[in-house]
């Protein structure tokens, strides 16, 4: 059997990230076949060339445009893909990011996050009344008047912080487990939904790198 008569199988991600403006189809796609030669020379067929600016550009491609890269080469080649149909080839220059910058930028959101977590939950205290409920409650189980700070705050106020550190799986740079934290999960989410609505966008504007 000839290379031209190879099964190639590729699998691209929804999303691929590269930093080097001239991309090739070994920096996005894994790539297998049993000539190993045939591996070698369709990873460095050239799929794209981004130009010097901007640091950051985005494009969407078809899967129908890699086979027909590859069968410039390979016409006979049979192709089996395994990932996506459509799409993103992402470039950046990842440049070198100042500590000091970054340093503020995480202090901003920590500051953001605890006042606005703070707020959320004295919002959620206020309107189901937690300090008339553990009053309530105080006087039928001790038979005397609460003075406002007694076991049942104590308990509720480190609850609340375990729950949170239990909830979102984090502690400082350490994680309580292996799983994938809440955060991460919709991270993930969003980062899949952005995709696909550059991909649709893309698409129906016809900027999509399509076959002719």
């Amino acid at each position: 059997m000839s290379a031209n008569d190879e099964t190639v199988y590729l699998k691209i991600g929804q999303c691929v990230v590269v930093q080097n403006k001239n991309v090739t189809l070994g920096d996005i796609a894994s790539i297998t076949c049993a000539n190993k030669a045939m591996i070698h020379q369709l990873k460095q067929k050239e799929v794209y060339q981004f130009k010097d600016t901007p640091d950051t550009q985005r494009e969407m491609f078809s899967i129908l445009k890699i086979i027909d890269l590859i069968q410039e080469d390979f016409p006979n080649a049979e192709i089996d893909n395994e990932g996506e149909s459509d799409f993103i080839i992402e470039y950046t220059k990842n440049p070198k990011k100042s500590k000091a910058v970054t340093g503020l930028k995480t202090a901003l959101v920590s500051v953001l996050i605890f006042f606005g977590a703070a707020f959320t939950i004295m919002s959620f205290n206020n309107d189901i009344s937690v300090t008339e409920l553990f009053e309530r409650f105080y006087y039928q189980v001790m038979g005397s008047e609460s003075d406002g700070m007694t076991e049942l705050e104590a308990s509720y106020c480190i609850g609340v912080a375990v729950g949170i550190l239990v909830f979102f799986n984090h502690f400082g740079k350490k994680k309580l487990s292996d799983d994938p934290t809440p955060l991460q999960v919709q991270m993930r989410k969003f980062e899949q939904d952005l995709d696909m609505t550059y991909i649709q966008n893309a698409d129906r504007g016809g900027k999509e790198i399509d076959v002719s």
